[in-house]
């Protein structure tokens, strides 16, 4: 690429992990200028951690015309995505969560989470396998330029836009690039969040976790019964669990570290990996990589200071139940992107981008206190492991049988958490306009469909096929069940205004419980803006509403 100066664009992402890619992805989508900066070489490998890409974000994929790529990669079609608890993980099995593998992703029934109301539901694969396919299809959109080996060592910003300092890392040459937007998706040690005076608040030590990723040609000829995606070594001796990577031969095994062990360096890495596979001193393996690393649970006093942003790890860290650190920061990207693209576009003021802070930092603040108390529980249950649970006989059957059903009713909720996929909502946003009723309360694993503004629109299929999601605009999206419900001021407001706005005529026999009202207003990101049973009195007041304009006020109108 060729490397000026001082290079310019709308927005600058600062890291090119699945958050920055996302973000430059859905900003290209709306003719958005993005240069992204990224620390490592193009095509260097990102570390082995997030195994899981949930349904909401497979749906943003699916928007974004990468998803069928992401579902074609990973483990073997025919590989199972089920969770399994082992006394060891080539010992005896303790419980199973089923979950299908891709090749039975759409056609499986009766699981824990195949009735999930979604055209994508989640998808299994490392990110070593998923970032490349994001940054494939990111660096080849136009508009979208890779700033590979180079580092953003400050800013400043005024009314204007924002001047960061860039060094190129091959040759030690600095340079300027200008953009009108900043955003931080830099990690946990971001450098961004740092310049801006951001502090991350909160628990900072909950669980502490010693990962090994290794190759181990012969291990799974070990393994008793059918492979798991994710296998619980449970013994008390030591705990851990291990990730399928490839479904042959390459694993990724974390070793849980009791509360008492402070000090990774004492912790005998060869024998807790042995302990945790259940295999002994003459089984070979290789070590590929290692990296010990501490579950926090720490949110950011801010989210945006002027025209700098912050995304993802950047924003958040929290222990990874529930596969909700990455999969978070999806959330974060696709909110901002879609709010930076209303701005960059010239149909909505400033204040618009109020609502990212307002919208998502309660809801990481939530999520990761649903991470940490299901962590805290995890670690409780290591620590009661009984001592005698491989014992053999009729004690050690009706041990390993309770244990079984309290890891089964526990995890669940973790590896089928439609609660925390669908059923969180933005309340208190600025965009989002109350008819007095409350959203359902949500759970990690459960969650009751809804069209209160805020929430997700549930989903269904239209009459041709496609899913609603499908048609939604780039804008808003008006969803009207009864055509004698006149919209023509709606639409004459959003013209005047240059707000984008589809209609989809849907037929009300055919949607699913929580359409009440017969127009049903979406955002782009599928949250429920406005509904009603009929246009209020002053629509230029809810266009201006929902185009961040000052001031703005719609009446509230009483659900009916």
């Amino acid at each position: 690429m060729n490397q000026q100066q001082t290079s310019t664009a709308d927005v600058l992402i600062v890291g090119a992990g699945p958050v920055g890619l996302t973000l430059a992805m859905d900003l290209a989508s709306r003719g958005v200028s993005v240069l992204i900066a990224e620390t490592r070489r193009r095509g260097e490998p990102p570390s082995v951690k997030c195994n899981h890409v949930a349904a909401r974000t497979m749906e943003q994929f699916r928007r974004l015309g990468v998803a069928q790529k992401v579902r074609q990669a990973g483990l073997p079609e025919d590989y199972p995505n089920d969770v399994v608890f082992r006394t060891s993980f080539t010992g005896q099995e303790l419980t199973r969560i089923p979950i299908p593998c891709r090749r039975d992703r759409f056609s499986a029934e009766g699981g824990p989470d195949t009735w999930w109301p979604t055209p994508e539901p989640p998808h299994r694969i490392n990110q070593i396998y998923l970032e490349p396919i994001l940054l494939e299809h990111a660096a080849a959109l136009p508009g979208v330029s890779l700033l590979d080996r180079t580092q953003i060592t400050g800013f400043t910003q005024d009314a204007d836009g924002v001047v960061a300092s860039a060094l190129r890392l091959e040759d030690g040459h600095r340079f300027e690039i200008r953009c009108r937007y900043l955003v931080g998706c830099d990690g946990g040690s971001s450098t961004v969040r740092k310049a801006m005076g951001a502090k991350l608040e909160g628990t900072p030590v909950i669980q502490r976790v010693q990962s090994t990723y290794i190759r181990a040609p012969g291990l799974r000829e070990r393994v008793p019964g059918a492979p798991a995606w994710s296998c619980y070594a449970v013994n008390p001796r030591r705990c851990g669990t291990v990730f399928a990577i490839d479904g042959q031969e390459r694993w990724l095994v974390h070793n849980h570290l009791n509360p008492d062990e402070s000090d990774f360096e004492s912790i005998d890495r060869d024998h807790s990996i042995r302990e945790i596979l259940g295999v002994g001193p003459d089984f070979e393996y290789e070590v590929i990589s290692k990296d010990d690393w501490v579950g926090r649970r720490l949110v950011a006093d801010q989210f945006r200071q002027g025209r700098v942003v912050l995304a993802g790890d950047a924003a958040h860290l929290w222990v990874p139940y529930a596969g909700y650190g990455m999969n978070a920061g999806i959330a974060d990207a696709i909110n901002l992107g879609w709010l930076l693209g209303a701005r960059l576009q010239g149909w909505a003021d400033e204040p618009v981008l109020d609502a990212y802070a307002l919208e998502r930092q309660p809801i990481t603040e939530q999520v990761s206190r649903f991470a940490m108390d299901h962590a805290q529980k995890m670690i409780r249950a290591r620590s009661a492991v009984p001592p005698d649970i491989e014992a053999p006989g009729p004690h050690g059957e009706a041990l390993r049988a309770r244990l079984g059903q309290e890891a089964y009713e526990l995890n669940v909720q973790q590896f089928c958490c439609a609660g925390l996929t669908f059923g969180y909502f933005y309340a208190g946003s600025p965009l989002i306009v109350s008819d007095g009723e409350a959203p359902p309360p949500y759970a990690m694993g459960s969650f009751t469909a809804s069209t209160v503004p805020g929430c997700r629109a549930p989903h269904f299929w239209l009459e041709d096929g496609r899913s609603v999601y499908d048609a939604f605009g780039p804008g808003y999206t008006l969803l009207r069940s009864h055509r004698a419900v006149d919209i023509e001021p709606l639409l004459r407001a959003a013209r005047q205004a240059g707000m984008p706005l589809t209609v989809i005529d849907v037929v009300a026999a055919q949607l699913p419980d929580g359409y009440r009202h017969p127009l049903v207003l979406c955002r782009t990101d599928q949250h429920v803006a406005w509904r009603g049973e009929r246009l209020p009195e002053d629509t230029g007041a809810l266009v201006a509403r929902l185009c961040g304009r000052a001031h703005a006020r719609v009446p509230e109108v009483v659900s009916g």
